[in-house]
């Protein structure tokens, strides 16, 4: 489901051949970044480049591992949102709550 990775002591995860991030998956993907997460001072970048539907589902995803990675003293960002899923995160004024990088290069040197 996910593709896991350390870059400069920052993991980065991106979705392996899915480009609809919705209820049918995001029980999964939740526990998979929760359990990343919870190591104290975690610093964890989701790549989302190549999906194309996010629903209500999977911005609660979101939110629970923006939550779980501030409880743990770690930080949560995003990166390579499309723009047609960049226009939900602003129709939901989430682009307020969480970082968003336009690459995962800058996504990981933000850390």
């Amino acid at each position: 489901m996910l593709k896991v990775e350390n870059v400069n002591n920052v993991i980065v995860t991106r979705f392996d051949n899915v480009d609809r991030f919705n209820a049918l998956i995001t029980e999964q993907v939740k526990e998979e970044l929760k359990k990343i997460l919870s190591a104290p001072n975690t610093n964890l970048a989701l790549n989302l480049k190549g999906v194309k539907f996010i629903d209500s589902s999977g911005f609660g995803v979101f939110l629970s591992v923006l939550k779980t990675a501030a409880s743990n003293k770690g930080k949560f960002k995003l990166c390579c949102i499309g723009k047609e899923v960049l226009e939900l995160f602003k129709l939901l004024q989430l682009h307020n709550v969480f970082e968003i990088h336009e690459s995962e290069e800058a996504c990981v040197a933000s850390f």
